[in-house]
């Protein structure tokens, strides 16, 4: 099959300060906050991969990255054949690529233009990248859009403050669609909206891929979402992917510690489903020492060779790669 999105060794450093030293007439020295750590994945025509993790582990940046929000500080995007990280974020609104990409935004109430009908947001895409600028071919357009996301035409006309939850997202979606892209990032879609709400929206999220042929990347804290979207999954823990794996083989038998614990905390009907509590804090992401394992101090599995050596990721089978020294599953039964 081939890879729509291969990303290779991708590091995102922010600088950063020490406070403790302002005030005294000296410049505070430089620290690098490391967001997202020599990230390395691929991502298949019409796949679905997701990318989960808790705040704060890099998903975010992770995204902005791929989509070129920001530049990374080291490593290679190849989107379609071409090594988009060499494209600096400020000009990669003008490349061929840009209309390729696209996101869905997590929160459909913030990220459309108050000053925007439903009509105008969905066909802004269509007049700065496409190739119909006005008249009835965009109407044409924005109305089989409209259609597609199960959007009633007669909302075109309405204002963002005039519609649902679950409307503002289908005007998102639509609009994230509107060139035919072949890589959908979805940030969270619909965690801002209701429960009974989210579940159409998933539904129109699987029919869309089915019919149209993108590649989604998901990002959502919620994996039951996951487990039903997605074909394959990546964990992220404090920048560094940890696992990575078929969604049913990941569920049935995650192999790294985090994942493990991850899995443990969805809620179960069973009242004797085994549970893995973390100890400890999390390390901090600024300057971390090279060697040591960004999960030691919370790990159940831990030991003298965490402190001494950063696992590497490592592929187990064919689907599978795990970054630990004992990936061995231990919460079975």
């Amino acid at each position: 099959m081939t890879n729509i999105l291969e990303v290779n060794n991708l590091k995102k450093f922010f600088p950063t300060q020490n406070r403790m030293f302002k005030g005294f007439g000296n410049q505070s020295p430089s620290h690098l906050l490391h967001a997202v750590d020599d990230a390395s994945f691929s991502l298949a025509a019409r796949e679905s991969v997701g990318l989960v993790g808790e705040s704060g582990c890099g998903k975010s940046t992770l995204v902005r990255l791929i989509t070129r929000l920001i530049d990374p500080t080291g490593g290679n995007i190849w989107f379609d054949g071409e090594n988009i990280a060499r494209i600096p974020a400020r000009e990669f609104s003008r490349h061929g690529a840009r209309s390729q990409i696209q996101l869905v935004f997590q929160d459909p109430h913030d990220s459309l233009n108050p000053r925007f009908t439903a009509f105008d947001s969905i066909a802004e895409p269509l007049k700065r990248w496409g190739t119909i600028s006005r008249g009835d071919r965009l109407r044409k357009r924005v109305e089989e859009l409209a259609d597609r996301v199960g959007l009633p035409q007669n909302l075109l006309t309405r204002f963002p403050h005039q519609l649902s939850g679950g409307q503002k997202a289908r005007v998102g979606i639509a609009r994230a669609i509107a060139l035919n892209p072949k890589l959908l990032i979805l940030d969270e879609p619909t965690s801002a909206l209701d429960v009974s709400v989210q579940a159409i929206i998933l539904r129109l999220l699987a029919d869309l891929q089915q019919t149209l042929g993108m590649s989604y990347l998901f990002v959502s804290h919620d994996l039951n979402v996951v487990r039903l979207l997605c074909d394959r999954v990546i964990v992220m823990y404090l920048g560094k992917i940890v696992e990575i794996g078929s969604t049913r083989a990941l569920f049935r038998q995650p192999l790294h510690p985090y994942t493990q614990a991850l899995i443990a905390a969805i809620p179960h009907a069973n009242s004797r489903h085994c549970t893995v509590r973390l100890q400890g804090e999390p390390r901090s992401p600024i300057d971390p020492d090279p060697h040591i394992c960004r999960f030691y101090g919370r790990c159940f599995k831990e030991s003298e060779q965490c402190y001494q050596t950063m696992p590497l990721l490592l592929s187990k089978d064919s689907d599978r790669a795990v970054a630990c020294h004992f990936p061995e599953n231990q919460t079975e039964g």
